[in-house]
């Protein structure tokens, strides 16, 4: 199924690269052909999606598996449709404050469109990155209502700052010149630091830690459905970074170059580590490895050599072994280490942007520019995600029962089986209870 796509896209490409290179020498229409480009990276970043929900259902149990599901196909759509009508037109329209934008709210015209589109997926993107962090325990309904809240709040104001507003009337950090090629803080971070203060606010799975701060392994169903989420995840990126490229293509090489080196990079970085500390070379570890590395390169594809691209990766996957042991040693239960892949990586490659801008490395200027952007984004993620969850939790409640948790969301909140031949316990359950719903209390 992958291959047939990736093979399509190659040929796409393939048969656009002499029309590219035609309209370039005799002054054509680049305009069209960025538009049409953006399309193509609009689509990439679509396949990101089921990249998340294979990833995050192959690192959860087999109980919960349709539970992680439905949220990555849920939030997909209900990030969409609250970014339309609000998200877009609070970070791109117009920004006299520097704030948020007063204009563009629900777009329905113009060449434009295309762009609505692939920011669109950058919203629903920032929106997905917290399902896998509180699997297995969230209700699926008020887990929704904080998507809807993210997308139409927490992703956009932000956006605002560092992409909105116009040369003469800027986003307040885009003013100071903070520079993010694709949302390393600005999707990443965000959506990292959302998803931290969501399992706070949950709190750890049942089970997860001993009252003698021991540490259980809960490890997912399908290492295999994981490991496909992975490379889907790795061939999206292409598009979620290549869409950033000048309107005249002349960067393009170097952010899917970049990208590419930073993945590679952050692989070697994760298993390196391992092996250093004398522990297995775990296949979950060293896929997020590889995530992290393209978290890590994703603010400054554009903006360093791929040497640079490269080192960034390698420490990304440093970042990502250490930063999930930091977690298990605070008892902080993040199912598939969402938060050092995009907390920590998106802030530690928003900053070594600064550092190793291409041609002006070092420049302590704009390190401090960076410096403040990332610690913005972990500021303003942090905090709203936690009012917005906290919010949810009171009104509503977020987390599902003890009793709920042990039998599996996939059976309590929508009465469905992943895997109905090998889950005969729990079918033949299903029809002892009539087929009652699952999500009465």
């Amino acid at each position: 199924m992958v291959a047939p796509m990736v093979s399509r896209l190659a040929a796409i490409l393939l048969l656009a690269s002499p029309q590219l290179a035609a309209a370039q020498g005799a002054g054509g229409d680049m305009e069209t052909l960025h538009l049409v480009w953006t399309a193509v990276c609009a689509g990439l970043v679509l396949m990101m999606q089921p990249g998340f929900a294979f990833l995050e259902s192959g690192l959860a149990r087999a109980k919960n598996s349709v539970n992680v599901l439905m949220k990555n196909f849920t939030d997909c759509a209900i990030a969409s449709i609250g970014y339309w009508v609000i998200g877009f037109g609070l970070m791109f329209g117009a920004n006299p404050s520097g704030w948020f934008g007063t204009t563009g709210f629900i777009p329905d015209g113009g060449d434009g469109l295309v762009n609505v589109l692939y920011q669109t997926f950058f919203a629903a993107t920032a929106a997905t990155i917290v399902s896998g962090a509180v699997a297995e325990r969230i209700r699926y309904l008020p887990y929704l209502v904080g998507t809807f809240l993210v997308v139409v709040l927490i992703y956009p104001l932000y956006g605002s700052w560092i992409w909105g507003g116009t040369a003469d009337a800027p986003g307040w950090l885009r003013g100071m010149g903070f520079l993010d090629s694709a949302g390393g803080s600005g999707v990443h971070a965000i959506g990292g630091f959302v998803a931290l203060a969501a399992v706070l606010v949950l709190g750890p799975r049942f089970g997860r830690f001993g009252r003698d701060g021991s540490v259980r392994d809960i490890p997912g169903h399908s290492l295999p459905l994981a490991s496909l989420g992975a490379f889907l995840l790795w061939i999206g990126w292409m598009g979620f970074n290549g869409g950033s490229t000048e309107r005249d293509f002349s960067d393009l090489g170097r952010i899917v170059l970049n990208t590419h080196l930073g993945a590679s990079a952050g692989v070697i970085g994760a298993i390196a580590l391992q092996a250093l500390r004398g522990r297995p070379i775990l296949m979950t570890v060293v896929i997020n490895g590889a995530l992290g590395g393209l978290v890590s390169v994703t603010a400054g594809a554009k903006y360093v050599a791929p040497t640079s691209a490269a080192l960034i990766g390698l420490l990304a996957g440093l970042i990502v072994v250490g930063g999930s042991a930091l977690l298990q040693r605070y008892r902080i239960d993040d199912v598939v280490d969402a938060v050092p892949v995009h907390a920590f990586c998106g802030v530690f490659g928003t900053v070594m942007t600064g550092v190793l801008f291409a041609g002006d490395m070092f420049n302590p200027d704009r390190i401090l520019i960076q410096a403040t952007g990332a610690a913005t984004a972990a500021v303003w993620g942090f905090a709203a995600g936690y009012v917005v969850f906290k919010l949810v939790d009171i009104s509503v409640g977020l987390r599902a029962p003890t009793e709920h948790e042990q039998s599996g969301l996939d059976y309590t909140e929508h009465h469905e089986l992943a895997y109905p031949e090998f889950q005969t316990a729990r079918t033949h359950r299903a029809i002892e209870a009539g087929g009652t719903g699952g999500n009465a209390r």
